[in-house]
Order: C-alpha cells, then sequence, then structure tokens
C-alpha cells in the first residue's frame, strides 16, 4: 500500500493591481512650501473677519462713537469750536466704545482657548510665537482702521455743521486717538494670551481702565496718597483722551499718556510671548 504524498506549496500569486513600494526617488504631487509670517497673517485675517463677535463688537462700535458724536454735534454751537478741533464730539463716543475694542481684543486670542481650537492652531503652526505676532498685527491693523474712520467721519460731519468756526488741525486727533484705543485693544490681547480666560481678561482690563479713574478721589483725600492720586488722575483713560482731543491743552496733548500706554502695552506683550513659549497648551 502506497503512502499519500503531501500537496505540493503553491507559489504567491500577485495581485494583478499590486504596486511596489515608492523607492527613495519618489517626489510628492502636492507643492512643498516653507512656512512664514504671511501665512499666519492670512490665517488670522480669515478669522478675524469671518467670525460674529468681529461684527458685533466693530458694529457697536461705530454705532457709539458715530452716533453719539452725531448727538453732541447736534446739541452744540459754532462758537463751541473757535478753539477745540471738530473730532471733540467723537470723544465721547470713545468713552464706551474703548471697551468694545477691549473685548474684541481679549476674545481674538481667548475664545479659541476656550473652545480648544487653539491645539489646531498650533498644529498647524508650531511656532507659537508667529501665531501670536500674527494675531497682533491682524487686530492692531483692523482696530486702527476702524477707530480712524470712526473719529474722522465724526470730524467732517462736525464740519459740516459748523463749518468755519475752528481753525485748529484735528488730523493728529484722528491718529492719535485711534492710535491710543487701538494701543489699548492690543494690551488686552496680550493680557487675554496670559490669563488664556475671557471673562478674567475683559474683567482685569475693565479695572485697568476703571480703576484709575475712580481711584484719585479717594487717594487725594490723604495728605500722603495725594501725589500718587494726582499722578493716577493724569495718566488714566478718560484724561488721557481728553488730553488728545484737546480738552485739556494747557496740560499738553497726550504725548506722554500715549507712550506711558505703549510702554505697558510692549510690556504685556512680552510677557505674553515669554509664558506662550513655557506653557503647555
Amino acid at each position: 500500500m502506497s503512502t499519500p504524498q503531501p500537496p505540493m506549496p503553491q507559489q504567491a500569486v500577485a495581485a494583478p493591481n499590486w504596486q511596489a513600494a515608492p523607492g527613495t526617488s519618489y517626489t510628492s504631487p502636492i507643492p512643498i512650501t516653507r512656512t512664514h509670517l504671511g501665512h499666519a497673517l492670512t490665517s488670522e485675517w480669515t478669522k478675524i473677519k469671518s467670525v460674529r463677535s468681529t461684527m458685533w463688537t466693530l458694529g457697536i462700535f461705530l454705532l457709539l462713537v458715530i452716533g453719539i458724536g452725531f448727538l453732541v454735534a447736534a446739541q452744540t454751537s459754532n462758537s463751541d469750536f473757535t478753539d477745540v478741533p471738530y473730532t471733540i464730539p467723537a470723544f465721547f463716543g470713545l468713552m464706551l466704545g474703548q471697551i468694545c475694542l477691549i473685548t474684541l481684543g481679549v476674545l481674538v486670542v481667548s475664545s479659541e482657548y476656550g473652545t480648544g481650537m487653539i491645539r489646531t492652531t498650533f498644529t498647524a503652526s508650531p511656532q507659537r510665537h508667529r501665531v501670536l505676532a500674527a494675531k497682533l498685527i491682524i487686530f492692531f491693523a483692523v482696530a486702527f482702521a476702524v477707530s480712524a474712520f470712526a473719529i474722522g467721519l465724526v470730524g467732517l460731519i462736525t464740519s459740516g455743521m459748523h463749518g468755519g468756526s475752528s481753525n485748529v488741525s484735528w488730523g493728529g486727533t484722528v491718529v492719535m486717538g485711534a492710535l491710543y484705543v487701538s494701543l489699548l485693544g492690543v494690551l488686552a490681547l496680550a493680557v487675554g494670551s496670559m490669563l488664556r480666560h475671557s471673562a478674567g481678561a475683559i474683567t482685569t482690563m475693565l479695572g485697568v481702565v476703571l480703576v484709575p479713574a475712580i481711584m484719585p478721589a479717594f487717594l487725594m483725600m490723604s495728605e500722603s496718597m495725594r501725589t500718587i492720586g494726582e499722578k493716577m488722575q493724569e495718566y488714566n483713560a478718560p484724561n488721557a483722551l481728553a488730553r488728545i482731543f484737546r480738552l485739556d491743552s494747557e496740560s499738553g496733548h497726550g504725548g506722554a499718556q500715549l507712550g506711558l500706554l505703549a510702554g505697558v502695552t510692549a510690556a504685556a506683550i512680552a510677557g505674553a510671548f515669554v509664558l506662550l513659549e513655557r506653557r503647555d497648551v
């Protein structure tokens, strides 16, 4: 009786659509470009123009500055502008409108931390300093352009209603006023980047604006605290804007106050960059 033979091994047959692994000479059809700040700027511009918070805050800002400015201009006479610029009515709107820019500055960065989208942002752009720099540049450009437009429009409306009554140049007040409120917004953005919490950052910035305007009245009750109260009164936000718009021209035109805000903002931005690199997302 013969022993059965074991089955013969079968050779593996390659699939008809099988492709060999790409060699070292493989080139991706997707173009690879080195990223730079311009890409981050484009990304941040897309973000800031597509979210509803930008439309709401800037819309309310324009409504306050232009609306209140028009109402003030309508209630004044030609004699009120003999030695002051035509942009003074915009000052009253900016007293409230600056809060809108502060809020937007905080939301530009803190909203991404709140939703967790900041992880996606840093995954797409691992160089964190570039992302923060793009946010600062785009926000400042938008805030300055919108505020300069609002102040300038109020000046044109007032000059049309009270034409020929003032010989004071008002172009400088447009630039300095827009620069001051824009720097407040940039300061808010830096604070939002450090705190990473919308409510906390907005509350902090409201304290920065309101406390120096309220505290001097109590500090100057004491002789020992009078000097601090006077300096706080001199450099707070409402008095700084008043000097920029020549409501208190005898004490200067707001250059010192603008310089102080620029210094504080620069320090806050430096702190935001340092903390952004040292902390985890």
